[in-house]
């Protein structure tokens, strides 16, 4: 059975979000990660998605429209998601990192801004939230970004964050990584 890092992190979410929960999407790009929490919150839960670019949010609106699901859209960086929301109210935040599939693939996540949005996330979780985050490098997007962020995760305080990695090691061509950040 191949499992992709879509599949992959959601089987890891689905320990964290549950009915109730409030969420966001901080990269919404086509919509998928958005439905997928939507469906975790259910009926009394919120998610929230943020992206740059209008398309994505096009997408992803008609995405949640055809499955019954209902979110907040933010024509708006991720990195100014503090602005929306108090600290500590947050259950889990997902970012794919890179650029909007289908999409220009000038216009891509870029290491400053994202770090800030981490930063901003980590503020936002509530005790025993998760970030999770799939870091897309190589070919256009280049290794850049991939490595100041691992490197900003890596001066996380271990009192506060448990942080993970994972990767495909048998997968050519720079395959994703996840990586999930786990507020004690």
């Amino acid at each position: 059975m191949r499992i992709s890092i879509v599949d992959w992190t959601h089987q890891f979410l689905k320990q964290y979000v549950k009915e109730g929960d409030i969420c966001i999407d901080a990269t919404v790009g086509n919509g998928g990660d958005m439905l997928f929490l939507a469906e975790q919150v259910g009926k009394t839960g919120k998610v929230y998605g943020f992206d740059i670019q209008p398309l994505a949010l096009d997408h992803t609106r008609e995405k949640m429209q055809k499955h019954h699901q209902s979110g907040e859209l933010y024509l708006d960086s991720h990195a100014n998601m503090s602005q929306y929301f108090e600290e500590e109210s947050i259950q889990a935040i997902v970012f794919n990192l890179g650029y909007l599939p289908g999409g220009d693939h000038a216009l891509a996540t870029k290491a400053e801004s994202t770090i800030e949005a981490i930063d901003c996330g980590l503020k936002l979780l509530k005790t025993g939230g998760v970030i999770s985050l799939c870091i897309y490098s190589g070919g256009d997007s280049g290794f850049d970004e991939k490595e100041a962020v691992l490197a900003y995760l890596k001066t996380l305080d271990h009192k506060k964050y448990s942080v993970i990695t994972n990767e495909f090691l048998n997968k050519p061509n720079n395959p994703p990584m996840p990586v999930f950040i786990m507020k004690a």
